[in-house]
């Protein structure tokens, strides 16, 4: 039972207009009565005595017999206020509001989400995604004055010129429109999903982790398998296990309800940092949850067993936002608004620190409206725009007043969960619904730019639907998964789809 309920409680009635005059009256007779002590009258003790260090009786406190009288006399006439409850008197005092539990949030398929539009926001989804990656993929965990020194302005997906690792890209050197692990994480969960046949009413953690695991195993077993001469092979599926080794560490004594190894794991999860691991997959739960903005965060939140902190609540609002976006009737502004509509839990009644996600979304707005009102085109000839911008001076000098108050709120770790979620807020409220120049504005501020891109193209992609998406950008993309990556994008939409979709 809530405080607040235990206060208006049956146990402690209020009192009526009779009992309320009675103690006024008892009041009044209390404060009328001689409390002075008389000379003749004996001390008595009343309080407990303690032994003085030579074994007799020290006495604390004492009361006259006189005081005791007027102590009795005023608990005599406090009993009989309090018993004298007229219980049939009208009840009186403030009124206050009943406490009303949350209801779970209903399933319930949007009005105007037929199955055409379904499978174009869901490609929008996935294409957008998967775009956001690819973009920052070849500059991640770069800052973004040396993506201008080296590689100019980015509006294209470039060549993935790096060494392959466990998180990023599988192979070296990959083409044009390759991606990381951003797009893997969005591929395993439709995979997961598709075990499930239809969209389940609640979504299982406990699936989710065995899922992960079995994952793990397979993985880990395929290197035995590995008999080329040369270590290529070998190394690439060591990457694909040592991908997944941080997550199956968490998801094993969770799944086995281990409390203590499960914490333990947890909190060395990835260093103990707050990332942004449960953002990775949760714009997928948005897609089966379509317009359910509450539904999609209660569900995300449920699978958000690697986050640490408010960073599960992060996750669940990025489902949400996809959620909402996937709406007919929903607007830019609608879907970011949820940062303050949405929260099950009561992050923002948390003592001393309140809702940090709703704090984030606060500071977006605040960093976009001063970005618009950047009066002047000129820019310090020491911070000249980097070779091929294609904007004029003034919008550039916009950009660079946004990008210089990110970086006065820039966490110590790039994906941390408050950072990723910051950047992406901004570049919704910045894009204004204009999926390139969002997705440029992403890319180009560096930090872990292809996690925040592909969140964003998520969100975005959904929203606008893969018509409105570059067709030149599209392409490259869905021909570089396919071929550097060996992931069918437009295969898994029709999978997502034939799970996903419950309208007529």
């Amino acid at each position: 039972m809530s405080t607040s309920s235990l206060l208006t409680s049956e146990s402690t009635p209020k009192r009526s207009p009779n009992q309320k005059w009675l103690f006024w009256q008892y009041f009044h007779l209390s404060q009328s009565i001689d409390i002075q002590p008389s000379p003749n009258l004996e001390k008595v003790q009343i309080l407990p005595a303690r032994l003085d260090h030579s074994g007799g009786s020290k006495i604390d406190s004492f009361y006259e017999i006189g005081t005791f009288r007027i102590t009795f006399t005023r608990i005599w006439m406090l009993v009989f206020v309090i018993g004298c409850t007229n219980p049939d008197a009208p009840q009186q005092g403030f009124p206050t509001p009943p406490m009303v539990e949350d209801e779970v949030a209903a399933m319930q398929w949007p009005e105007g989400l037929d199955y055409e539009l379904y499978i174009d926001k869901i490609k929008g989804l996935i294409l957008g995604s998967a775009i956001g990656d690819a973009l920052g993929a070849p500059t991640e965990m770069w800052h973004r004055d040396e993506i201008a020194i080296q590689l100019g302005y980015i509006d294209q997906p470039g060549s993935l010129v790096r060494e392959g690792s466990p998180e990023g890209p599988w192979n070296h050197n990959m083409k044009p429109g390759g991606t990381t692990d951003d797009t893997r994480w969005k591929y395993l969960f439709a995979k997961h999903l598709s075990e499930y046949g239809h969209t389940p009413t609640s979504l299982s953690p406990q699936s989710f982790a065995q899922f992960i695991i079995d994952l793990y195993l397979d993985e880990k077993a395929q290197i035995k398998e590995v008999d080329g001469f040369l270590p290529d092979e070998l190394e690439t599926q060591m990457r694909h296990m040592t991908w997944l080794q941080e997550w199956a560490r968490v998801a094993k004594p969770y799944l086995a309800n281990d409390i203590d190894a499960y914490s333990y794991a947890l909190n060395r999860f990835y260093g103990g940092e707050m990332s942004c691991a449960g953002m990775l997959y949760a714009p997928m739960v948005g897609a089966y949850y379509p317009a359910m903005g509450a539904k999609a965060y209660e569900e995300a939140y449920r699978l958000g067993i690697f986050d640490l902190g408010y960073a599960r609540d992060i996750t669940g609002l990025t489902s949400a936002y996809v959620a909402k976006a996937m709406s007919p009737s929903s607007s830019l502004d609608e879907i970011v608004a949820l940062s303050r509509e949405v929260d099950p839990n009561r992050y923002l009644e948390s003592r001393l620190v309140g809702r940090i996600a709703n704090r984030l979304y606060e500071q977006s707005r605040r960093i976009v409206h001063g970005a618009q009102q950047v009066a002047t085109p000129n820019v310090s000839e020491d911070q000249p725009a980097p070779r091929n911008y294609p904007y004029d001076a003034h919008e550039y000098a916009k950009v660079q007043y946004a990008y210089a108050q990110l970086d006065d709120l820039l966490q110590d770790i790039p994906f941390h969960a408050a950072e990723i979620h910051l950047i992406n807020l901004t570049a919704l409220l910045y894009g204004e619904g204009d999926f390139r120049k969002t997705m440029e504005f992403v890319v180009n501020y560096g930090r872990d730019n292809d996690t925040v891109a592909a969140i964003t193209g998520a969100i975005l992609g959904a929203y606008l639907g893969a018509r409105e998406l570059p067709t030149d950008w599209v392409n490259t993309i869905i021909d570089a998964s396919k071929e550097e990556v060996g992931i069918d994008l437009l295969t898994l939409v029709d999978e997502i789809v034939a799970v996903g979709f419950g309208g007529d």
